[in-house]
């Protein structure tokens, strides 16, 4: 999924001390959470509604973060089905005092739209047609 520079992230947030594990690296879990804000985000944002994970697999840990750097999460639809959208997330960390940048996470979620009455709705003709564009 890594790709050109000057695609968008969907989050984009600092490290800070309370988001660490017993060692002082940036905690794992708090990863995976930005990403699935960043992936929910663009569910909802293609679905054009609520949109609720029901799954998250394949994720990877290659690189580590350090407190004080910054986090993008970047998005893209690779699958629709009748109701769910399955997203991939990437997590790129910048160090705090330079350009330099490293992949620290990727995992894919899975998305089910729901409507109105908390049921699965329809993935719409909008999304399908976004999911194309991309």
């Amino acid at each position: 999924m890594t790709g050109a520079v000057d695609r968008l992230p969907m989050i984009r947030i600092t490290a800070m001390p309370a988001n660490t594990n017993p060692y002082g690296g940036v905690f794992g879990g708090w990863l995976m959470s930005q990403m699935a804000l960043g992936a929910g985000a663009l569910a909802s944002r293609t679905g054009q509604g609520k949109a609720v994970v029901v799954s998250a697999t394949d994720f990877a840990f290659p690189g580590a973060m350090r407190v004080g750097d910054e986090l993008s999460v970047y998005c893209s639809v690779t699958a629709t089905g009748n109701t769910s959208l399955t997203i991939e997330a990437e997590a790129i960390a910048r160090d705090r005092n330079s350009e330099a940048s490293t992949r620290v996470a990727s995992g894919s979620f899975k998305f089910v739209l729901l409507g109105d009455d908390d049921r699965p709705r329809a993935v719409g003709e909008a999304a399908l047609s976004a999911n194309d564009s991309e």
